[in-house]
């Protein structure tokens, strides 16, 4: 009895150890597999377009000085009435032109009093111009001779002066541009992969960059730059 049991015990040790190196091969086989689709290769593709700012915002500054208070508030309000009908004349509608109220600097309340200044008050004038209209309000800005012939000097020079133009339709060419830039990173991917004498796989993972939008240039700022990058990783197979 003690014999067969013995004997049993021999007969299903040996199965064990075929099970464990039959596993042992299978495993061995998987991680091969596992290792070899581990080789990949990470690509940038790049998209850039041109595209016209589809508003555009114009802020009209002057100034206007006088001793009389009354007086400056009158040709303040003449002044601005004659920028607003400029304005209309060009073809601009009512609800994109907004005015607000002059700021007012009292020289004399400053404390010392700059004997080379000839007039007490200053009034700072701002009208807004707020617009889908950009080729029209590109063509107006070359016509502001208009104004200064009534005496109305419009300051352009410095920073809050500036013209702001905007790009809100990123939606209507994302599509496009994300295709362009996967298609763009495909091309550096394919190179590599026969570069290295490989054959290009599925995609391991994407990742799109964040779109970007510049002028083109200072010149030229209602023309801008969109861009976006998508980031791919490839599968490479023998």
């Amino acid at each position: 009895m003690q014999k067969n049991n013995q004997i049993a015990a021999f007969i299903l040790g040996g199965f064990l150890c075929l099970g464990l190196i039959l596993l042992g091969n299978t495993v061995g086989q998987s991680l091969l597999k596992m290792k070899s689709m581990e080789r990949t290769v990470t690509v940038k593709g790049l998209a850039e377009q041109e595209v016209k700012a589809n508003i555009a915002i114009w802020p009209i500054r002057f100034t206007e000085v006088d001793n009389n208070l009354n007086t400056l508030y009158q040709t303040v309000q003449e002044k601005t009435d004659k920028v607003v009908l400029f304005l209309t004349k060009q073809g601009f509608k009512a609800d994109e032109i907004s005015t607000s109220l002059p700021s007012i600097e009292d020289r004399q309340a400053q404390g010392y009093v700059d004997p080379n200044v000839k007039y007490r008050y200053a009034a700072k004038v701002t009208i807004s111009l707020y617009t889908k209209q950009v080729d029209l309000l590109l063509n107006s800005r070359t016509k502001l001779i208009e104004l200064a012939k009534d005496g109305i000097a419009i300051s352009d020079q410095d920073y809050n002066s500036r013209t702001e133009f905007l790009f809100t339709e990123l939606n209507s060419v994302k599509p496009d541009m994300v295709q362009a830039a996967t298609q763009n990173a495909r091309k550096v991917a394919d190179k590599f992969a026969k570069d290295s004498n490989s054959t290009l796989g599925k995609i391991k993972n994407a990742s799109q960059g964040q779109f970007s939008i510049t002028d083109r240039d200072s010149n030229t700022p209602f023309i801008k730059r969109v861009r976006v990058v998508s980031t791919l990783t490839y599968y490479l197979s023998d």
